[in-house]
Formats: C-alpha cells, structure tokens, sequence
C-alpha cells in the first residue's frame, strides 16, 4: 500500500539504497596488500599484532582514529534525514 504519494515499495528501496551505499562506501575503504611497519602519517611504528589483525594497514591507531573522525564529519548526503519528506 502506497503512503501519500510514494509508490508501492519505496520505502524497501529506499533502505535497500542505503545499505548499497553503504557497502560500497566500506569496500572502497577497505585495504589490502601487505601492512606498512610505520604509520604512513606520522612515522610511528606500527604494532605487529596490529599488522597482523589488518592487512593493508598503513596508519597506527592514532592517525587512524583521526582519520576516521574526519572522514565521518565529511559524511555523504543522510537520505535518512529527509525520508519522510520524501515518501508524503
């Protein structure tokens, strides 16, 4: 059944969209390869059981986290956010 002037279906598409999304996103982040000894940032070197956990590794944790800290205040578009509008 169709809620306002959304088709039958949009809301499973819109979800379906969204975790496509963000599969891609994470595959695209992911690494491989064989793991750098020292962070590629600051030149620290890099745990071995930290290599050996990921391959591909190139930053300790701590640039890693900041990385990542950048990287989710740069977030894509929140389909999320704006659903309801959508979908009435």
């Amino acid at each position: 059944m169709a809620v306002g002037w959304a088709q039958d279906g949009a809301v499973q598409e819109q979800i379906d969209a969204n975790v496509a999304d963000a599969v891609k996103r994470v595959r695209e982040q992911m690494q491989s390869g064989e793991s750098l000894t020292h962070c590629e940032e600051c030149d620290e070197p890099i745990p071995e059981a930290r290599r050996k956990a990921i391959s591909g590794v190139r930053l300790c944790i701590a640039c890693q986290q900041e990385a990542e800290k950048e990287r989710a205040s740069t977030s894509l578009y929140n389909r999320r956010g704006s659903k309801d509008s959508q979908l009435k």
